[in-house]
């Protein structure tokens, strides 16, 4: 027998799910039969497709065996199964789960992190929420030799060879006293019909069964085996045999979520061709959605046939938080699952299955508004991304998005934003670039509210990328606030004047602060501040800048910005007739500063910054 010692990460998360006050333990079975279904899928593909497998006998199935007396479950299938190293893999280390994500979402509150692991699913490791001893014999499909796999969920596990008459799993667990609710056929009976009642495998239960016996006149206890869950894809039947909670038991069995989805999308078609998709929205955002390596939610079969779970060609990367199923009749059974990026016929149904997501998304938008909102708080920043990649749906998408803006309390649309325009408004503005908070206090909004017009807030990092590329909605111009353009909507008659009049300290401005500026322009954008800063059309702004030098781009072109003052404010009418050169020149670079402060840029030398306004308040005060 060898000895050998949990990954410490495991280590961490079986003394979490040990210790902790769980109220869903229940969760167990579904995990078990959720792996046994998994084993069992991959061996039907390799049956069909590989041929060192074809010539197994493959009799899928899954046997739970209950003994009430001594409170043990056994839970088998006739799946992939395992050998040694898969078995240290797998039930001895964390590889590709997501259990190192769960771990680091934990907050050291018992309460919250009980909950969480509801939520998040841990797999086999669950075994141990209601068990005191775990038992794993596992035989891998086209091997002779089994392994045993022993462990009570504390220091480690042990493995030994083993007997196994089929290729398959069973896990064997020895209920503590948490757990012994669990030895009962009617409790187990009832977690099967909640959580995996669609599993597409039959689910046997072997348990004591008590009779009336009509000739004794008693209640005889026989042994008895009975299928326990309807074993069908439910996705292929006819939507009006179906129930709401259908729907809802499919999805938490393949998504691992105990809450209900937020809206699903079942669609048939049929014609060049055919397939089924069924597609759910999670009521809350996975834990890995800005995750690089994040779990794809979408299952690939081909004639209910399952292919795989892991490929993020199925969806685009923006809507990676759907969970579903895609179901082909026309894609080859030996597929390879290394060129379904290049695949005709699955290309086809992934552009029909964004168009049709998209639809229905706004069609929810439109009828039930209260709902898609709920939708909007999870998913508004994902759903931004395919602004920037899915050019083919870009009108859709702006359709959907949600904005903040100077008009309205919490979100609106670019649709109500654009009824709301006033009459000769040249275009949607919007202004983007830092908090919330710190756009809507930006001085480059000041003639905006001053003239009652519109602004949409677009505070996400993510708008910097996406929207620098889109300048129009519809039909409309959109038109970012910070672009020295954007002031020729508002030139009036009196600005050729003006201009004249402080055209002198303009131009001393210009020479104290020199390369430090592309510009220097008198501001018909301000009305309570001295300055402000913007930037030419197709320049970058200073925060996607500061961004992209952040991600290592050292090449970038040195963008200088535009000064703008305000002719109308205390303190430039008053350097407009000053003769003091230092008072000039320490001014200069002080308005230029705050503009960049505002703007969320740090001064270059602070301690310049701070010589430079302690002399001028020397001066004031």
């Amino acid at each position: 027998m060898e000895k050998l010692e949990f990954q410490t990460e495991v280590n961490q998360l079986l003394q979490l799910i040990i210790h902790s006050l769980y109220s869903h333990r229940e969760i167990f079975l579904r995990e078990l039969v959720s792996n046994a279904s998994d084993a069992l899928d991959k061996l039907k593909y390799l049956n069909l497709t590989e041929e060192p497998y074809k010539s197994l006998v493959f009799e899928p199935r899954i046997d739970l065996e209950l003994d009430e007396a001594n409170k043990i479950l056994t839970v088998s299938d006739t799946g992939i199964g395992m050998n040694r190293d898969d078995l240290v893999a797998h039930l001895g280390t964390i590889a590709r789960s997501g259990t190192k994500n769960f771990l680091a979402g934990l907050s050291g509150d018992a309460k919250r992190d009980s909950n969480l692991i509801g939520q998040f699913g841990v797999g086999f490791y669950s075994a141990f929420m209601v068990a005191d001893k775990v038992e794993v014999v596992s035989r891998k499909a086209g091997e002779e030799q089994a392994w045993k796999w022993t462990s009570d969920g504390k220091s480690g596990f042990e493995l030994e060879p083993a007997e196994r008459a089929v290729a398959g799993t069973t896990v064997t667990l020895h209920f503590n006293e948490e757990g012994g609710e669990y030895a009962n056929s009617w409790k187990l009976r009832e977690i099967i019909k909640k959580y995996s009642n669609h599993i597409a495998f039959p689910i046997f239960l072997t348990a004591d069964k008590h009779e009336w016996n009509e000739e004794e006149k008693k209640s005889v206890q026989t042994r008895a085996t009975e299928q326990i869950n309807s074993a069908s894809a439910m996705w292929t039947r006819p939507k009006s045999e179906l129930k709401e909670e259908d729907y809802k038991e499919l999805y938490k069995t393949i998504s691992g979520d105990p809450e209900d989805p937020l809206f699903w999308f079942h669609t048939k078609a049929e014609g060049t061709s055919e397939y089924t998709t069924l597609f759910y929205v999670p009521s809350h955002a996975p834990m890995d959605i800005y995750q690089a390596d994040y779990r794809p939610g979408v299952k690939l079969f081909v004639k209910r046939v399952f292919i795989t779970d892991d490929s993020k060609e199925l969806m685009p990367g923006y809507l990676r938080f759907l969970r579903g199923i895609i179901d082909s009749e026309d894609l080859p059974l030996n597929v390879s699952r290394e060129i379904l990026q290049q695949n005709r016929i699955l290309s086809n149904i992934r552009t029909a299955s964004v168009k049709k997501v998209l639809s229905e998304l706004k069609s929810i938008a439109t009828d039930k508004p209260e709902e898609y909102l709920k939708f909007i708080e999870q998913f508004n920043r994902p759903m931004k991304e395919g602004l920037y990649g899915d050019y083919a749906n870009r009108e859709t998408l702006l359709d959907l998005i949600r904005v903040k803006s100077t008009k309205v309390e919490g979100w609106t649309s670019l649709a109500d934003v654009k009824a709301r325009m006033q009459e000769g408004q040249k275009g949607i503005y919007y202004i983007m670039g830092g908090t919330n908070i710190s756009l809507r206090t930006s001085p480059l909004l000041e003639i905006y509210r001053k003239k009652d017009i519109e602004v949409v807030i677009l505070d996400d990092e993510i708008d910097e990328i996406v929207f620098s590329g889109i300048d129009k909605y519809g039909d409309t111009e959109l038109k970012a606030v910070n672009k020295s353009s954007t002031s020729d909507d508002f030139k009036d008659e009196s600005a050729p004047e003006t201009a004249d009049a402080v055209k002198p300290l303009i131009e001393k401005i210009k020479a104290v602060l020199g390369a430090s500026v592309k510009d220097v322009r008198v501001s018909v954008r301000l009305a309570d501040s001295p300055s402000c800063i913007v930037l030419d059309e197709d320049e970058p702004s200073l925060k996607m800048q500061q961004m992209l030098k952040a991600m290592g781009q050292k090449q970038l072109p040195d963008i200088k910005p535009v000064l703008e003052i305000n002719p109308d404010h205390e303190i430039v009418k008053k350097l407009e007739g000053a003769t003091d050169d230092a008072l000039i020149n320490d001014a200069s670079w002080l308005l230029l500063e705050q503009a960049l402060l505002i703007e969320g840029v740090p001064v270059e030398n602070p301690a310049v910054f701070v010589q430079r306004l302690n002399r001028v308040l020397s001066r004031a005060v």
